[in-house]
């Protein structure tokens, strides 16, 4: 049973709509979390909001928003003011324009959504824009707001329903200049570069996510189980750093090498392990026919 509706509303194009619901397509629910405890009694620690100007603890009720106009002095915003902010986003995604996908940059990609339908009245017009960008291979761009923020979201068709993610604002993604201008330009030979390539060719996959191993997580588990069986948990030996490349064109070589190695050593195991399956299949015709010649 999916989880509820974190946003409903309507998806609107030109005079077209239909009423659809976005729910969170990423979880962390599976990872492993922990808790700030007492070590000396074992007990949970509870979090406490404390004035910090008089030191009390503020209650639940005592607690909300505030905007720093200047230092030390805020003003209080009430969630019926927020509430007063009336944008056409709030309950309906307007698609503004079509793009190409490519055209996206993936800096600006934030958090997905599934947008399935919301009920069955409007089914007919969410196939249609569905199946419209399909054709096209084009991505949607409109606005929504949640939590209390206005997003840009790209809407996709993703098989029977779509998917739309948030996208980042320019002024939420750094400049790449100032992290890449220092980087030198040093001369690289041909040779380099193609024998780098070659790596590149053995190494070749399809994007598989059900591939994507989390062994961090793995360990965690592990460690959180001998540790609650009262097991002794010893820190490995740190590894060693390895050494600077000193010849860059030998290292590349070498790494081919073993690479060409490896396929070599994997197609032996393929070839062994097909000469055997044919001989066992022999041998069982073998006395197959044998039984058959004695029954006779």
């Amino acid at each position: 049973m999916p989880p509820r509706a974190y946003w409903k509303g309507s998806l609107k194009l030109s005079l077209v709509s239909c009423p659809i619901a976005l729910y969170p397509a990423t979880t962390t629910s599976e990872k492993t979390r922990f808790h700030m405890i007492n070590t000396e009694t074992g007990n949970r620690l509870v979090q406490q909001m404390v004035d910090s100007g008089t030191g009390d603890v503020v209650e639940k009720d005592q607690k909300g928003r505030g905007y720093e106009v200047k230092k030390g002095r805020y003003v209080a915003i009430e969630k019926d003011d927020l509430s007063a902010i009336q944008v056409e986003s709030n309950h309906t995604i307007e698609i503004d324009s079509f793009v190409p996908r490519d055209e996206i940059d993936r800096r600006y990609l934030d958090h997905p959504y599934y947008v399935v339908p919301d009920g069955k009245a409007g089914t007919d017009a969410f196939a249609v824009i569905r199946d419209a960008m399909k054709d096209k291979d084009r991505v949607a761009l409109g606005r929504v707001v949640l939590s209390n923020r206005e997003h840009v979201v790209a809407i996709e068709a993703s098989g029977k329903g779509m998917i739309a993610t948030t996208l980042r604002y320019p002024y939420e993604v750094r400049d790449e200049a100032d992290y890449f201008e220092g980087i030198k330009t040093p001369r690289i030979s041909k040779d380099m570069v193609e024998l780098a390539a070659h790596i590149l060719d053995s190494k070749a996959a399809h994007f598989d996510p059900g591939k994507f191993k989390d062994d961090y997580e793995a360990a965690l588990k592990a460690l959180v189980k001998r540790k609650a069986a009262g097991k002794t948990i010893e820190a490995p030996k740190p590894a060693e750093r390895e050494g600077n490349v000193v010849d860059l064109m030998d290292a590349l070589r070498q790494s081919l090498k073993g690479k060409a190695g490896a396929a070599a050593r994997r197609s032996r195991s393929t070839s062994r392990a097909t000469t055997s399956a044919r001989r066992r299949t022999a041998k069982k015709s073998h006395r197959s026919s044998a039984r058959s010649r004695k029954a006779g």
